[in-house]
């Protein structure tokens, strides 16, 4: 499908059209459309690729998707949903939802302490079309729901007034077209080292190379419903990875990391023989299945027979062992007869290349036979649904090879075992699977939240939460753990649904392993032992039970926390316990997507420890439709996130929050107002009684949303309690000197700086990252603020040349202000 119909919202009386076009050999010619999933009759609308309603009446609102079919098989698109507005009712209005930013710690708002105010938000929802513009083929940018007018306010605080922003009214205006981005890294699956300058592929076409560092970008193009990306070693060392990569249509960068399988090593075959490899058999296992070449069935592209010397390598995925799950191929579906792209469960997956032994040309095979172990099939109804697939590398599914049917013993001592047997010939595709189609399908409700506190307004949208498809489990307990399936799901503002199998009469017959990742952090799973909370893990009982929650380290507490596992066990209809999720029948994934807060389900959180952030243009970093152009926004590209940090050194006998306060400096228009506050807790060196060290955000300089003029930001830097400052880096001092204005540093107990512009590595202990991902580049700046490098960092603050300011600290006497409230009440002039 080359062209999805789109989303559009008219007002009744008025027309529209929706578009799709397929691709493919036969060309489709045959299209027919279907509204909430009724097929629409074709002469009535007079429809082909294109679908016209005119004279639109309430009824019509609903999702439309098209179908395009020919004898060769049919393919349908995503839906569009279509909005009908009565007269005069409004699509966008002018009164802003409420939105929740926490102020800081000396804010108190009510006599309770809530620290919270009400900055209200436009929701990013699609304004009425225009009645002269309505084809619906072409590039339509559209109108949505945004920012009209802001006011300023003014917060009380402990001795200073805070100075916030709020949505003082909505409007229709242009959508914002965002730049859609999917980032990470490729590396080996076994040993970790990465992909170099490895080749990018979207369909057919080369888009790229990975970096030294196996780091890849990759811009989603416009109206991508799956990005089907095909990395390739120009060594040969790895199998092709084909990944399904999940994105979010809002804008920004996800982070993935992609693992490649390498290949086995090959081995010496004789082509005028019969010829028979192992499919699977590591760990000491029995194999899967086997591979059976005859003799002769070794070709070259020509069609010659090749009888000489081959070198083979046949890789296999073993669905029998954990770790090979990341490694694995597109995201196991497959499209049906009706067009719908479905899934499937495997028994594992091959690579195969062959080679002429002496001058290592490939080559190609005729009928070979594929044998699998019946004994290997856990379910006994997969044995009457096992098929045999090959991956199409430029759309990312998997298309039937044959069907493998039963077979009497093989030769030698496994004269016992029974076996399914299949064919297939070997000429462009080279990844094959042994699987089944599976529809016991559910769906499992995941949000994921800024903190422990699990507050509705803190969820965290662009979370990769990925959930890996397990059988059978305790209540099978002669069969090994395998995993079946895998899917990845992007959060949104109202968290994910993540497809999974499941069973209604049996409970753990499936379960699930789950797991977030955000800008490639890990988040934290609610702990399941030593006693379960329901309030907490965000299910009640009795379903919780049912569902057999574990956390990872329930068992052994030195595994990690960032996973958990379940029995998905499909929910039962006359049960009111397992109406309200967290698992969705297949049929019941809009009633999953709009589910309130208050429905059961699961939970992960960050773990970022005294971390406060304060903006005085209030901004979501993973909603691009939040930002507002704003001379205060702390970011003033929502298309390029610029992250500065400062390092500090205390010693004193503890840990210190460290407070950057960022004001305009030379901008005339920001000088001397508030952008936003950063605090951050000291780290203690492992290493060096009485330090610690805090990576501090500050704003950095440059230019404003406008793109005219450059701001170099003042930026304070003041630790909380009696503390002095007693060193600053001498090639920071001499780089402001060289760069004037510098700005007066009266208080001993700050350190007050108009901030560099350019980026100045980490011997200035100033480190500066940018990115398309905010979360991204905060991630990388800070692991070069601890450490040096951008590829993690160390809890142990290193006292080098790269610590921008050092504070000396004491305990503060009794009764004493502090330097920190007293300089947060400072003028900009002062």
């Amino acid at each position: 499908m080359v062209l999805q119909p789109k989303a559009k919202v008219r007002v009744a009386g008025q027309e529209v059209s929706f578009c799709c076009k397929a691709s493919g050999t036969p060309v489709p010619k045959k299209y027919h459309w279907y509204h909430n999933g009724t097929l629409l009759e074709r002469t009535a609308h007079r429809s082909g690729s294109r679908l016209v309603l005119r004279d639109l009446a309430l009824e019509q609102a609903g999702t439309y998707h098209c179908k395009a079919s020919t004898e060769a098989g049919a393919i349908r698109s995503a839906p569009a949903q279509l909005t009908v507005l009565a007269q005069g009712q409004q699509s966008c209005k002018p009164q802003p939802e409420p939105s929740l930013v926490e102020l800081p710690s000396e804010c108190p708002q009510d006599a309770a302490g809530s620290h919270f105010y009400n900055v209200g938000r436009c929701p990013p929802a699609p304004c009425a079309g225009s009645a002269t513009n309505q084809s619906g083929c072409g590039a339509d940018v559209g109108r949505c729901c945004g920012v009209r007018r802001m006011e300023m306010r003014e917060i009380p605080c402990a001795g200073f007034l805070l100075p916030i922003k709020v949505v003082a009214e909505c409007g229709c205006g242009p959508c914002a077209r965002p730049r859609v981005l999917v980032q990470g890294r490729v590396t080996a699956a076994d040993t970790g080292e990465p992909l170099r300058f490895g080749q990018i592929f979207l369909g057919g076409r080369k888009v790229g190379f990975t970096g030294y560092k196996g780091s890849f970008t990759i811009e989603v193009p416009p109206d991508t419903q799956r990005l089907v990306a095909r990395f390739v070693d120009r060594q040969q060392r790895f199998v092709d990875a084909v990944k399904v990569l999940p994105f979010d249509r809002r804008g920004g960068a996800i982070y993935q990391e992609v693992k490649m399988l390498r290949k086995k090593e090959p081995v010496d075959l004789d082509g005028s023989q019969s010829n028979a490899i192992p499919l699977g058999e590591a760990s000491g296992r029995e194999p899967i299945g086997e591979l059976i070449l005859p003799a002769g069935t070794f070709l070259r592209p020509s069609g010659e027979v090749f009888k000489g010397p081959v070198k083979a390598s046949v890789t296999f995925l073993d669905p029998r062992d954990m770790a090979t799950v990341s490694a694995a191929s597109s995201d196991l579906s497959f499209v049906n007869t009706e067009g719908e792209i479905v899934p499937l469960r495997t028994y594992g997956m091959f690579a195969v290349d062959f080679r002429e032994g002496e001058s290592g040309a490939a080559l190609q095979t005729g009928p070979v036979e594929v044998r699998m172990d019946a004994g290997q099939v856990w379910m006994p109804e997969h044995l009457h649904k096992m098929k045999l697939w090959s991956l199409n590398p430029e759309t990312g599914l998997w298309e039937e090879e044959g069907i493998l049917r039963p077979a009497g013993g093989s030769r030698g001592k496994r004269e016992e075992r029974t076996f399914l047997v299949g064919n297939l010939e070997i000429r462009e595709r080279r990844l094959f699977n042994l699987d089944v189609p599976e529809d016991r399908r559910c769906f499992v409700k995941v949000r994921a939240y800024s903190s422990e506190k699990f507050n509705p307004y803190d969820q965290l949208e662009g979370v990769v939460i990925s959930l890996i498809n397990l059988e059978p489990q305790p209540g099978h307990p002669t069969n090994p753990r395998a995993w079946g399936r895998f899917d990845s799901v992007v959060t949104g503002p109202n968290g994910a649904c993540l497809p999974a199998f499941c069973d209604g009469q049996r409970p753990d017959a499936y379960s699930a392993y789950i797991t977030a990742t955000m800008g490639g952090e890990e988040l934290e799973a609610v702990a399941s032992s030593p006693k379960l909370n329901p309030n907490v893990i965000g299910v009640s009982q009795p379903y919780l039970g049912k569902l057999g929650y574990r956390r990872l380290d329930h068992d052994d507490p030195d595994l990690k926390k960032t996973a958990f596992q379940i029995n998905v066990a499909k929910p039962d209809p006359n049960n009111v316990d397992e109406t309200n999720g967290p698992v969705y029948p297949y049929r019941s994934l809009e009633e999953c997507e709009e589910a309130p807060v208050s429905a059961n389900h699961f939970r992960f959180y960050r773990v970022e420890v005294d971390k406060y952030e304060y903006n005085v243009v209030p901004f979501k970093e993973s909603d691009l439709t939040s930002w507002t152009g704003d001379y205060l926004s702390w970011w003033p590209n929502p298309q390029e996130f610029r992250a500065c940090f400062i390092k500090v050194q205390i010693e004193g006998p503890q840990e210190y929050m460290v407070r950057s306060r960022n004001v305009g400096g030379s901008h005339p228009r920001t000088r001397g107002q508030l952008y936003g506050l950063r605090d951050s807790r000291s780290v203690r060196d492992m290493l060096l009684e009485n330090t610690s060290g805090a990576c501090v955000e500050f704003k950095c300089s440059g230019m404003l949303f406008d793109q005219s003029l450059v701001d170099r930001t003042l930026v304070s830097i003041i630790p909380q309690g009696s503390c002095r400052r007693t060193a600053v880096n001498s090639l920071l001092r001499d780089y402001l000197s060289r760069h004037p204005p510098v700005a007066e540093n009266n208080h001993t107990a700050a350190f007050t700086m108009l901030a560099p512009v350019d980026p100045l590595g980490h011997n200035y202990g100033i480190y500066t990252v940018t990115d398309q991902n905010p979360r991204l580049a905060k991630e990388i700046a800070i692991g070069r603020c601890f450490d040096g490098t951008s590829d993690g960092f160390s809890r142990e603050m290193k006292a080098d040349a790269g610590t921008a300011v050092t504070f000396t600290c004491q305990e503060r006497p009794a009764g004493r202000e502090s330097f920190f409230q007293r300089l947060l009440t400072a003028p900009a002039e002062a």
